[in-house]
């Protein structure tokens, strides 16, 4: 199989103003604060990956089925209805830092949040650390 064209590729667009652009409040602090935690557990400069998503770190991914690109390791996005988390692809919906968190939900890849004081930060931060050696651990990163 070709290697596909992921839709979502880092760019050069500013991560301060993309957050500064972001209009509410609290979701703007809160991804502030995401920030400043991916920043010290990845020791990686954040990157835009498409128009909406931080990223930190950047890895090259071969699935069985030939399907190959390149994502980053971990990320964010401040959505209108949730910050979304991209530190579930390495690890699982039932592992046991989740129970954890807080006040939370997942999907494949992604958690979800609110806001960050419905969460508990500390869990927060070992999710990323574990999801970044994780990644970096399967894919080479």
């Amino acid at each position: 199989m070709a290697k596909a064209e992921n839709k979502t590729k880092p760019s050069k667009a500013s991560v301060a103003a993309f957050i500064n652009a972001v209009e509410n409040e609290t979701r703007k602090r809160d991804a502030k604060t995401i920030l400043a935690l991916m920043k010290k557990v990845t020791g990686e400069k954040p990157v835009m990956w498409g128009p909406s998503i931080i990223g930190f770190g950047q890895h090259h991914y071969k699935y069985e089925t030939g399907r190959e690109g390149e994502s980053m390791t971990v990320g964010f996005s401040p959505r209108k209805a949730n910050m979304v988390l991209y530190v579930l692809g390495c690890l699982y919906n039932n592992d046991p830092l989740l129970a954890k968190l807080g006040k939370h939900k997942t999907g494949r890849s992604c958690l979800y949040i609110h806001k960050m004081e419905d969460v508990n930060e500390k869990v927060l931060t070992k999710i990323i650390e574990k999801s970044y050696r994780a990644t970096k651990k399967k894919w080479g990163a």
